[in-house]
C-alpha cells in the first residue's frame, strides 16, 4: 500500500479568504447623578454568551450627521433614562473584534455627563433591549464594578473634569 499523500499546506483546509476589515465609530460616557463626593454614576449590565452580567459605560454608534458629544447624550439617555449635559472627555478606547465575518475596529469616545434633567427624577430605566440591567454606582465603587480594563482606566480623569466643572 502507498504512503498516505502530505497534507496541503494550511493543515488541510481549503485557504480562507481574508476577512473584510471595517471601521466603527462609537460615543458613551459616564452619568453622574451629582457633583461632590456623593455622586453616583449610572451603569449598564449587559449578558455574554455565557448568561454573566458584565456591567460597562453606555456607548452605541454615531449616527450620520451626529457628532461625538451628542451620541453621547443620545446613547446615555438611550441606555440608562437619564439625560445628561458633557462636563468633558474622558478619553477614547479602540479595539479589535470578528463579526459576521468582517474584522472591525471599532474607536469609542467616552464623555462625563451629569445628569440634567430634574424632571425625570434620575430614575433609571432599562428599557433599551440591548441593556440587562441599569444601576447607580457610588462613584468610588466603579472601579471594581466595571467589567473592562479600558473603561477603569478612562475613570482617573473623573476627579480632574470635576474640579474643573465645579
Amino acid at each position: 500500500m502507498p504512503p498516505p499523500s502530505p497534507a496541503p499546506p494550511g493543515g488541510g483546509t481549503s485557504p480562507r479568504r481574508p476577512l473584510r476589515r471595517v471601521d466603527e465609530t462609537s460615543a458613551g460616557g459616564l452619568v453622574l447623578d451629582r457633583l461632590g463626593p456623593q455622586a453616583r454614576g449610572a451603569l449598564i449590565g449587559r449578558l455574554d454568551r455565557r448568561g454573566r452580567l458584565l456591567w460597562s459605560l453606555p456607548k452605541g454608534h454615531v449616527e450620520p450627521g451626529e457628532s461625538e458629544p451628542e451620541t453621547a447624550v443620545r446613547e446615555v439617555a438611550e441606555e440608562t433614562g437619564i439625560h445628561g449635559r458633557v462636563v468633558g472627555k474622558l478619553g477614547t478606547i479602540d479595539f479589535w473584534f470578528v463579526a459576521e465575518g468582517r474584522r472591525v475596529h471599532k474607536t469609542v469616545h467616552h464623555y462625563l455627563l451629569l445628569a440634567s434633567d430634574p424632571v425625570d427624577g434620575l430614575e433609571l430605566s432599562d428599557e433599551d433591549v440591548e441593556v440587562s440591567e441599569v444601576a447607580w454606582v457610588p462613584l468610588d465603587e466603579l472601579p471594581s464594578r466595571l467589567a473592562y480594563a479600558d473603561e477603569r482606566r478612562l475613570l482617573e480623569k473623573v476627579p480632574d473634569l470635576l474640579d474643573r466643572s465645579a
